[in-house]
C-alpha cells in the first residue's frame, strides 16, 4: 500500500506494474474496496500496464486531511478525489474502470474531463446521476431492488448501518452477486476498509444526496448541473452489464449517451461485483478499449 495527499484527502492506493507504463485507474464500488481488483491487476501489470487501485473517501486507509472538512460524498466531490490523486501522482491521461460508485467516477470524469480519461470501462453502463430523474418513482420491483437507500434515510438507518456495518455489506453481497461463493475470509478482507471512521458518514451522505434529501456544496454547483444535462461520454468506452442488471443488462438504455468508439459486453452468470467475479473478463475490456 502506498499514500499520497491529494486534494482533501491523503489516499491509500494499490500499485501494481512498470512505472513507466501506460496507466489504468480501477474504481471500486459500495459496499467493496481496492480487493476487487486483486486479480485485474496483476493481468494488467502483466501485459505492462501501471495499475492504480485507490481507497474512495471513507473506505481503507484514505483520510481526510482536516477533521472540518464536510464529509461529502456528492457524485461530482468524488471524481474530483480521482483527479487529484492523478495530479499528485503526475499522471496526466489514464484508462479508467470502474464498477457501481466507481463506475458513476468513471462515467464523471470522461464526460467533464475526457481529455484525463484515454478510455473507459464501465460496469452498468451510464451511471451519472440526475437528481430531478432520481425523485421520479420506479416500478415496485426496482424500489424494492433499492431498499437499503430509504432505509439509509431514516436515523435507525444511520444506526443500523453503523452498529451492524460488516453483516450489513455482507448481506449486501450475497443479494447482488447471489451466485458468487465467496468465503468468509474473501469478505473479511474487504470488511477491514469499512473501519474507516468516515465510512459511515460517506455512505450515508452519498445515498442521501442522491434522493435530495441531504445537500450538496455550492462550490460544487457548476459541475453538478453539468451533470444533470447528462452529457454524453465522447472517450472510446466498453460497458459491461451482469445478471445484476436485469432488464437493462442489453444496454440500449444507455446506448446514446457515449458517442465515440463503443461495445457491451454482456456477462451472465456474474452479480454485481464484476470485477472480483469475473477478472479475466474485466481485465479484457481495459487491454480492448485501450487498443480502440
Amino acid at each position: 500500500m502506498k499514500q499520497i495527499d491529494a486534494g482533501l484527502l491523503n489516499v491509500g492506493y494499490a500499485e501494481a506494474g512498470p512505472a513507466d507504463g501506460p496507466v489504468v485507474m480501477l474504481l471500486h464500488g459500495w459496499p467493496y474496496d481496492i480487493h476487487s481488483y486483486v486479480d485485474v491487476a496483476p493481468l494488467l501489470a502483466a501485459k505492462g500496464y501501471r495499475v492504480i487501485v485507490p481507497y474512495l473517501r471513507g473506505y481503507g486507509t484514505t483520510q481526510f486531511l482536516s477533521s472540518n472538512t464536510f464529509r461529502n460524498a456528492q457524485q461530482s466531490v468524488v471524481a474530483l478525489d480521482i483527479i487529484a490523486l492523478m495530479d499528485a501522482l503526475k499522471i496526466q491521461r489514464a484508462v479508467i474502470g470502474g464498477f457501481d460508485w466507481g463506475a458513476r467516477t468513471a462515467d464523471i470524469i470522461a464526460a467533464l474531463w475526457p481529455q484525463r480519461c484515454k478510455a473507459l470501462v464501465s460496469v452498468s453502463g451510464y451511471l451519472i446521476t440526475n437528481l430531478e430523474a432520481n425523485l421520479k418513482p420506479l416500478p415496485p420491483a426496482g424500489e424494492y431492488g433499492w431498499w437499503y437507500q430509504f432505509y439509509f434515510a431514516t436515523e435507525r438507518g444511520v444506526l443500523g448501518y453503523t452498529q451492524n456495518t460488516h453483516d450489513f455489506n455482507k448481506l449486501i453481497w450475497k443479494i447482488v452477486s447471489p451466485k458468487w461463493n465467496f468465503d468468509d475470509a474473501t469478505f473479511d478482507r474487504t470488511a477491514a476498509s469499512f473501519t474507516n471512521p468516515d465510512h459511515v458518514s460517506i455512505v450515508i451522505h452519498n445515498y442521501r444526496w442522491r434522493q435530495s434529501l441531504a445537500k450538496g456544496e455550492p462550490q460544487y454547483d457548476d459541475l453538478e448541473q453539468k451533470l444533470f444535462a447528462t452529457p454524453v461520454i465522447t472517450v472510446p468506452t466498453i460497458t459491461i452489464s451482469s445478471d445484476f442488471d436485469g432488464p437493462a443488462a442489453d444496454g440500449t438504455a444507455y446506448r446514446n449517451l457515449f458517442s465515440g468508439k463503443y461495445s457491451h459486453r454482456v456477462l451472465t452468470g456474474i452479480g454485481h461485483n464484476v470485477p472480483q467475479e469475473a477478472p479475466q473478463a474485466f481485465a479484457d475490456a481495459i487491454v480492448d478499449v485501450d487498443g480502440y
